[in-house]
């Protein structure tokens, strides 16, 4: 990885071709939805399937920049007024350079009332980012965290040992501690052709949750190089991710780490519609005897879809392979789904047998901007579904996943879900609801139901020995839901009066409810929360457990 990223800064050195630009904007799904009016028209073709987007882009930029300038007039205004409420802590601009620094602040208290908690969380961020020439745009974040968390996310980090989507946890008696770092270079050399190298996140979708590579887990360092050719957008992304040692897998060390790389088409074949063709491969960087395999140079050609080339050499990696699509019915309304495939076995795949070999899931829903014609009132309804044992692996160093958590959606598999988002804007105001429902069903009496995918697929609660005795055969009869059928409600809502929008300083008010169901517990949530909060991270609250408390 060392010489990957030696290279990428050789590459920039190096390279001084055609001026174009490369601003980066970390992705959440909260800021994001504020472009469903520009990107979800019907008369624009952008591509909208891959996040983090690069916001000097021509159609974004005008509504990006108003964004964030909303206050900002030709007034005389003090110092601390204009970096309170307008401006970077630090913001230089010369020509054709840009620098920019903030101190943020991230300070929340709160209430469980389900269960008699007082709740605090304390961070202290930084962030300092620019540009150099119009080609080169870089962003650098870090936080120092420390929080008192409800007893649903107490449970879960316990179960995991890992902040949601951040770190693994260093617990101090019942004081959480971690650090959560971002560092992104951008390089576009020429108008089509972007390079980006760091320590982040990608999104794959249109959707609220993605089945395909998410923003759930934690940062992980990557090298990405994303072609736009009009109607065609070509992604290739290698990354490395780190495995906490489970001791049923080694002891010869405290993390493994594998390698993943990752291939994504996005094809818009009209203003309207769009197909979407995904593709990756997960390996370990050392087997189960400690063995020694690093990078596979055969996964680095940036052109190929790789299943092709994995399956005949006859490699053990993970691969998985997807499909999306969108459609836009009016300027209000899109529809968009997904299609992911884990693994297929074809004389079962259209039978209602549930085989435990046909490992898949998907996606569909609706979004869209100015509801009911009320500008900035945007909404999100979708449906995801997950088949046991899907993003599973033999040993978990091979799974979909990255520090103890899935790539793809929160919940891992073997659920449905059901979730539904409002947001609305109202000058420096920000309103946003969600309500969610899952059906999952949770591994009980020791056996492998699905949902966990740290679980090896090849042991299924309902496996047997075949009829000569040799061993675990082809389980049937698994379907979505089965173990320990848990129901989970969910329902939150936020308001935000936003103080300086240059790097999301707001004071927000939150009020959630949560309960978690089942023949076996009956856990609930009532938390409200306020604080003085800022970045564009997105914190994911809306979470299900993988284990039985």
């Amino acid at each position: 990885m060392k010489k990957l990223f030696s290279g990428v800064v050789l590459l920039i050195v190096m390279i001084n071709t055609a001026r174009a630009q490369s601003e980066y904007q970390p992705y959440s799904f909260q800021f994001y939805q504020k472009f469903d009016s520009d990107i979800y028209s019907t008369k624009t073709r952008e591509h909208t399937s891959i996040k983090p987007f690069f916001v000097d882009d021509s159609l974004l930029k005008n509504h990006f920049d108003t964004l964030m300038n909303y206050g900002a007039d030709n007034k005389q205004h003090t110092w601390g007024y204009r970096k309170l409420f307008n401006e970077h802590l630090i913001d230089i601009k010369s020509p054709g350079n840009t620098f920019y620094a903030d101190f943020m602040p991230d300070l929340n208290v709160g209430r469980d009332f389900s269960n008699t908690k007082n709740l605090y969380s304390t961070t202290y961020g930084f962030q300092a980012g620019g540009t150099v020439s119009s080609k080169f745009s870089y962003n650098v974040s870090g936080y120092i965290n420390q929080a008192i968390f409800p007893s649903y996310l107490q449970a879960y980090i316990s179960q995991v040992g890992v902040i949601p989507g951040q770190a693994i946890d260093h617990n101090s008696g019942n004081v959480d501690n971690w650090s959560y770092i971002t560092a992104v270079a951008s390089y576009t050399p020429v108008k089509f052709l972007n390079i980006t190298a760091g320590r982040d996140k990608t999104f794959i979708g249109d959707g609220y949750r993605s089945l395909l590579l998410s923003d759930y887990a934690a940062p992980y360092p990557f090298f990405k190089i994303t072609a736009d050719l009009g109607n065609v957008k070509y992604m290739v992304l290698w990354a490395n991710f780190d495995d906490p040692m489970y001791a049923n897998i080694n002891n010869y060390t405290s993390n493994r780490s594998k390698w993943g790389v990752f291939h994504y088409l996005d094809w818009n074949i009209s203003n309207r519609l769009s197909f979407g063709f995904f593709d990756s491969i997960i390996w370990s960087s050392t087997d189960d005897t400690g063995k020694p395999r690093g990078f596979d140079v055969s996964y680095i050609d940036p052109i190929i879809f790789l299943r092709t080339q994995e399956a005949s050499d006859g490699s053990p990696d993970n691969a998985l392979i997807g499909f999306t699509g969108k459609y836009k019915l009016t300027d209000g309304i899109t529809a968009y789904g997904q299609f992911a495939l884990d693994e297929f076995e074809s004389k079962n795949f259209f039978s209602s047998n549930g085989s435990s070999r046909n490992k898949y899931s998907w996606q569909l829903g609706f979004r869209g901007a100015n509801l009911f014609n009320v500008k900035n009132l945007n909404y999100l309804v979708e449906t995801n579904n997950v088949k046991p044992y899907t993003y599973s692996e033999r040993s978990t160093v091979q799974n979909y996943s990255e520090e103890s958590e899935p790539l793809a959606h929160p919940w891992g598999a073997n659920f449905r879900e059901a979730v539904g988002q409002l947001n609305y804007s109202y000058k420096r105001f920000d309103f946003s609801g969600e309500a969610d429902f899952g059906r999952y069903g949770l591994d009980i009496n020791g056996l492998n139901y699905g949902k966990d995918i740290f679980q090896n697929y090849n042991k299924p609660a309902r496996a047997y020995i075949d009829e000569n005795g040799q061993g675990l055969s082809e389980s049937f009869g698994n379907f979505t839901g089965q173990g320990l059928t848990t129901n989970l409600y969910y329902l939150e809502g936020k308001v935000a009066y936003v103080l300086n929008p240059k790097f999301n300083l707001r004071i927000e008010l939150s009020a959630l409810y949560r309960e978690e169901k089942s023949s076996a517990f009956d856990y609930n949530a009532t938390i409200i929360t306020i604080g003085l909060r800022s970045s564009f991270r997105q914190i994911y609250n809306d979470l299900a457990s993988y284990k039985v408390h």
